[in-house]
């Protein structure tokens, strides 16, 4: 001790600059303080947001929508790399006409700088109608265009980005920046999941190459990692270390995760807004779980062989989106609430990308998911699953009507397609359209908000009340816009 210092506390009246700052901080933080308060008792008449995870015990718990809901479940199937809208869904007479003529110069078509106009360029499959809505599909979907009838197609999507990574987050998680929470971690969010014994949020990825922006696309962004997408593998064991090791007991393994849990809690009784300790503790309760479950959820042996084979596994070209299909259904029939396939990943040939050819690039992967998509749609429906899932199929983008080099497509933002199946869906509608050579959304344009709000609306949720503080103020995935598309609900 200094000669300067006593036992007793000092009562000079002069005031150290360190103490002015420190009691002009709390001042300013109780004035602010009180201001949250007098805002939250004025709002507490208004309808609330979702409560975020801290405050549920079980932040997957089940929880009610915001509305009755026609979907307690969806499986979304992302063509990845920009699937060609006028060579699936959308035919273009117009363009068959002006085959070959060039655009080269011409100022209306706009390729954001990525590759210089070519010629028109018709499609190479012809397009006929299918089920009794008539609903035209081109020949390189046969399987689907017979489930017409059960497809709500939209014709006029648009994307702020014409570049993979960010329009394939612009889709997903309605920004064209990483490190937002997506489709499928925002539905987990807002409703929790109905099976504790399995993870919430599935994703299967092409086995051949990631997808542009990887574990972004399932990433819970600024969420809570307990809302956070589980990778599934598409051949042997989808989830890797799903077995103990050999030589470790049940009650030795119990025992073991019993110790683990007692720290991690005592931590957090002293620490309580570690989220990402919490998280944690949740993730090793549901690895335990899932020993017994998810074994038994992706074990496809017990199914038939005319089911498997009705799902395309077992032919080598439909073998890979066949069994993702199939598990999708597994995993949705044991309450699973989003689970998500994507088809193709990389560039080019591994994906939709078809820049060199596009004959060679969308007969490949059409072969791939054509049977299995139409199986999973065909095998919920008869099993009266579709009753309560939604079918999402989409894309990042489309491809222009003229060529790239001399047999390729390039990208194309401002027109592609889209559709819905399932609960809740106006089977057999056709809504929106593109132009005459399918460049532009030209009737009924409509955004990625409005598709996401539309899917959020099928699960009860309003998309204007499904939100998270975060940065200031309250996020959402359809930003500040978003409208419910309602020409394609029943």
């Amino acid at each position: 001790m200094s000669e300067n210092e006593t036992d007793e506390p000092q009562t000079s009246q002069i005031v150290s600059r360190r103490n002015f700052l420190a009691n002009a901080g709390g001042g300013i933080g109780g004035l602010a303080l009180a201001c949250l308060l007098e805002q939250e008792g004025a709002s507490a008449q208004a309808p609330k947001p979702l409560a975020h995870a801290p405050e549920r015990a079980n932040p997957l718990a089940p929880r009610p929508p915001h509305f009755p809901a026609k979907v307690k479940r969806v499986i979304s199937l992302f063509m990845f790399g920009g699937m060609s809208h006028i060579d699936t869904f959308d035919p273009k007479i117009e363009l068959t006409k002006s085959d070959g003529m060039s655009v080269a110069g011409n100022a209306k078509f706009d390729t954001g700088g990525r590759s210089a106009p070519g010629k028109l360029m018709k499609s190479n499959w012809q397009f006929k109608p299918y089920g009794k809505c008539g609903m035209p599909v081109s020949d390189l979907l046969p399987n689907i265009g017979a489930c017409a009838d059960d497809i709500a197609l939209i014709r006029s999507l648009r994307s702020d980005s014409n570049n993979h990574v960010p329009a394939v987050y612009h889709m997903l998680t309605g920004s064209i920046l990483s490190g937002r929470p997506g489709l499928g971690n925002w539905v987990t969010y807002g409703l929790g999941t109905e099976n504790q014994s399995l993870p919430a949020f599935v994703v299967m990825t092409d086995p051949r190459a990631l997808v542009g922006g990887g574990a972004g696309n399932w990433s819970s962004g600024f969420l809570p990692s307990y809302y956070q997408g589980v990778q599934f593998r598409s051949a042997g064991l989808p989830v890797l270390n799903l077995k103990p090791p050999s030589g470790v007991s049940p009650q030795k393994q119990k025992e073991h995760i019993a110790f683990i849990e007692k720290l991690n809690e005592e931590f957090l009784r002293d620490h309580p807004g570690e989220q990402e300790l919490a998280a944690r503790i949740r993730t090793y309760e549901l690895a335990y779980r899932m020993q017994s479950e998810a074994t038994e959820a992706v074990d496809l042996s017990k199914e038939t062989e005319a089911t498997k084979q009705f799902y395309g596994m077992d032919k080598p070209e439909t073998e890979i989106v066949g069994r993702q299909c199939l598990l999708a259904r597994r995993l949705v029939e044991r309450g699973v609430r989003f689970v998500q396939i994507y088809s193709g990943g990389g560039v080019f040939d591994q994906s939709w990308d078809a820049h060199n050819g596009m004959v060679a690039n969308h007969e490949k992967r059409a072969k791939e998911m054509d049977l299995p998509v139409s199986a999973l749609l065909r095998d919920l429906k008869q099993r009266g699953l579709l009753d309560e899932t939604l079918l999402v199929f989409h894309t990042e983008f489309g491809r222009m009507p003229f060529t790239e080099g001399s047999v390729g497509r390039d990208h194309n933002p401002k027109a592609f397609s889209v559709w819905l199946a399932g609960a809740g869906v106006k089977g057999g509608t056709i809504f929106g359209a593109s132009d005459e050579i399918g460049y532009i959304a030209s009737e009924n344009p409509q955004t990625v908000y409005d598709f996401n709000a539309t899917i959020l609306h099928l699960m009860g949720l309003d998309h204007t009340r499904l939100t998270y503080p975060y940065g200031g103020r309250n996020m959402r995935l359809t930003d500040v816009s978003g409208e419910v598309i309602k020409a394609v609900l029943s």
